[in-house]
């Protein structure tokens, strides 16, 4: 098996908030887009799909639900802390601020306009 892309599909209330927020501070383009979808792209990084809720395409059992649980995490080798400085400096709220975990982990996180939690990490020695 071999992949060719990954992408991960996430069902919002309001798609264009959330696709303003991708591609405002995180640098993903818009690759299509149509009434209640968008499909954004970034090359060294997961595709994202935003589906409004209730949207007719998904099955009648997911219309309704709703991004939540998943954190989307993007590793980054180096910067973490200048990503949370411009990312503050540009009037995100940092949901959860710059911390160190005992395992090596550095991290924080942000939140877009549909709760949608967006995870930065950076590994230390």
């Amino acid at each position: 098996m071999q992949f060719t892309a990954s992408t991960v599909s996430l069902t919002v209330d309001d798609v264009t908030s959330s696709q303003e927020f991708f591609t405002a501070h995180f640098g993903y383009t818009l690759q299509q887009a149509g009434d209640g979808f968008a499909s954004l792209t970034r090359s060294d990084a997961f595709d994202v799909v935003l589906l409004a809720r209730g949207i007719q395409v998904l099955p009648p059992e997911q219309r309704d639900q709703h991004a939540s649980g998943v954190i989307l995490a993007f590793t980054l080798a180096g910067g973490l802390q200048e990503q949370e400085r411009r990312l503050r400096h540009a009037g995100v709220e940092i949901t959860m601020p710059l911390r160190q975990e005992p395992w090596g982990e550095r991290l924080f996180q942000v939140t877009d306009p549909n709760g949608v939690i967006i995870q930065f990490v950076e590994w230390t020695a």
